[in-house]
């Protein structure tokens, strides 16, 4: 036991340093965009933001949508039903914004999953004269700046989408908001340049030519991931997705033990049924080190049993941590960068980001087990049966 924990600790430390060259490699790019001025490129724009539910913040996230620094853009607030809490709160900001605010029912799902519905019901509104779509979460609060920004890329006419992802920040004091942060931080960070990038469909800004080119509303016909198939349409196309870290949306996220599995558990799963080259590279990294780690523990037991001494297993274990750590410290250095304004927050809470961040692959294990033996998901109310990336099965409302 003790020679096989040797073996498995020399290589999670050769990794857990290759992770913090990746990481050293992302702040430049950081650091480079943050520098880099953006094209002059204004075209009108259709902001699309599907809701639903009255979540904590929701009045507040959507008002953020409504104050970006850009001369022409109309907002498009997509529910299921008139019913539903969030239509109220999205008709009272949006009878006082300054940007025109269109409030759609979509009515109920069909062999979809319910996002996807108001999505497209929601680009059924958008007038003639729109020249870029881009999409937003109602969890998110983009930064002044955040439209300018994310369009500007699209200059490039040869370009599939400009996008972005979600930094978490934990909405309450609870450890399973502060987990759901930590879980989120690796996923925000993975993207590069132009390398490892897809879609992400709180951010992301596409001409509406590319997007009819690509076919990605026929994607969404039976779809429950509005951002891995707009990803698929765009690699089939030939179309690169560019990646924007200055773009990165601040989330407050509160949950429970149980919102945080139902959160992650879905993500992975919905991973597993429409990228599952990714999901097995991902899988194969996590549960490499909890194995590691595990195994180390088993070889600590051993020695202290047989009275040898311990140091050299216990510090290779806590190397490995210290690794997974350091990463994180990489992370709130470039974040911290990148969001001037939440530095405080960030620098309050970033134990978050490095003390449980050793902690996470071991939830990230959980979900990947559960992911290979079930493709049944909850999300928002209604339970989905994820047959395949091109048939959803609505199992529950």
């Amino acid at each position: 036991m003790e020679n096989t924990f040797y073996i498995l600790a020399t290589i999670q430390i050769l990794l857990g340093i290759y992770a913090i060259s990746e990481g050293l490699r992302w702040l430049g790019m950081a650091r480079r965009r943050l520098v880099t001025a953006p094209a002059f490129y204004t075209p009108s724009v259709a902001v699309l933001c599907p809701c639903k539910g009255a979540e904590p913040g929701l009045a507040q996230n959507l008002q953020t949508l409504c104050e970006f620094d850009y001369p022409n853009y109309e907002v498009f607030v997509a529910v299921a039903s008139s019913s539903d809490p969030a239509y109220d709160i999205a008709r009272r900001f949006g009878d006082r914004a300054k940007p025109k605010v269109h409030l759609v029912v979509a009515g109920l799902p069909e062999g979809c999953g319910e996002k996807v519905n108001n999505l497209r019901a929601a680009m059924d509104q958008v007038p003639a004269e729109s020249e870029v779509f881009v999409f937003a979460d109602s969890d998110g609060r983009p930064g002044r700046h955040w439209l300018r920004d994310l369009v500007a890329p699209l200059s490039d006419a040869n370009l599939g989408a400009a996008t972005t992802m979600r930094w978490v920040f934990p909405g309450g004091g609870g450890f399973a908001s502060a987990m759901l942060a930590a879980w989120n931080a690796p996923i925000s960070t993975f993207p590069g340049e132009l390398k490892n990038n897809f879609c992400w469909g709180g951010g992301t800004a596409i001409r509406r030519e590319v997007f009819e080119q690509a076919q990605v509303r026929e994607y969404w016909r039976t779809s429950v991931s509005d951002d891995f198939s707009m990803t698929e349409a765009l690699q089939r196309a030939g179309r690169p997705i560019q990646f924007l870290p200055e773009c990165l949306v601040p989330s407050l996220l509160e949950t429970d033990f149980d919102g945080l599995m139902e959160f992650t558990n879905r993500q992975i799963i919905i991973t597993r049924v429409y990228a599952p080259r990714l999901w097995i590279k991902a899988g194969a990294v996590h549960l490499y080190y909890a194995a590691t780690l595990i195994c180390g523990l088993a070889a600590l037991v051993t020695q202290l049993a047989g009275g040898n001494p311990i140091l050299q297993v216990l510090m290779l274990m806590l190397g490995a941590a210290l690794l997974a750590a350091v990463r994180g410290v990489l992370r709130i250095v470039a974040v911290g960068e990148l969001f001037p304004a939440w530095r405080p927050q960030l620098t309050g809470q970033s134990w978050v980001w490095t003390i449980l961040a050793p902690v996470v692959p071991f939830l990230y294990c959980a979900n990947f087990f559960i992911s290979a033996f079930t493709r049944k998901i909850h999300w928002r109310g209604i339970r989905y049966e994820l047959v395949s990336p091109g048939m959803t099965k609505i199992l529950t409302r």
